[in-house]
């Protein structure tokens, strides 16, 4: 791909506050005075997941004064942008996650800070949280779309390859966070392959492809693997 010329180019835009409306789930730009409660109560409730924080350079946040201090400070500046994802049933937070690493210039944007409460595992809410921020990225103009996790974070690469992103390349000693190294992982999607990407989330996420009980008849890699069957 090295030199193609880009004919007609114009910098993507930068997202803004509008909520995206999925089946299961939206995603409202974070509020503190909407927000910060719900959030807190999905990441450091009674029954938190005890893995949410390991590879993540923040957190946990057993004190709720240390996590507001951080929220405030995390969401500050719009770059991560922060969603809250919001169950259409209930209206309860269950999680949050962001667009980040916003490079307009060269249409480049990355799918951060993921935070998907207890409440969120085991149904559809996750994936249609990704295909929503996934949709809204390239809507903007984006050309490239990102998800990095530790190399040694074994439940987001497996989240990144099923949701359809492509690994790249292993960033050696790119990070020391929580005083331990990071090898960072990077993986990509770019718009040439969104279409098909985004097929696979909207046929695996339609109401035909879960049974009474609510769980999935075909998995996702399936749409990809045969999208026409």
């Amino acid at each position: 791909m090295a030199n193609i010329p880009v004919p007609n180019w114009h910098p993507a835009r930068l997202p803004d506050a509008r909520t995206l409306e999925g089946r299961f789930v939206r995603l409202e730009k974070f509020d503190p005075t909407r927000h910060s409660d719900g959030l807190y109560a999905a990441l450091q409730g009674p029954s938190p997941d005890p893995k949410l924080w390991d590879y993540l350079p923040w957190g946990p946040f057993p004190d709720r004064t240390d996590f507001d201090k951080w929220i405030s400070a995390h969401t500050a500046d719009p770059d991560p942008w922060v969603y809250c994802v919001v169950d259409k049933a209930t209206g309860v937070v269950d999680g949050s996650l962001s667009l980040t690493s916003i490079v307009p210039a060269h249409g480049r944007i990355e799918i951060g800070g993921v935070l998907f409460g207890t409440g969120m595992q085991r149904t559809p809410k996750g994936t249609e949280a990704v295909y929503l921020l996934a949709k809204e990225a390239f809507e903007l103009g984006n050309r490239r779309l990102e998800w990095k996790c530790n190399n040694e974070n074994a439940r987001s690469k497996r989240a990144a390859e099923r949701f359809g992103f492509t690994f790249e390349a292993v960033f050696r000693q790119h990070m020391v966070l929580k005083g331990k190294n990071r090898d960072t992982a990077w993986y990509s999607i770019i718009d040439s392959e969104w279409p098909a990407v985004r097929e696979a989330f909207e046929r695996w996420l339609a109401e035909e492809n879960f049974d009474k009980t609510g769980q999935q008849i075909k998995p996702l890699e399936s749409f990809r693997v045969s999208p026409t069957s």
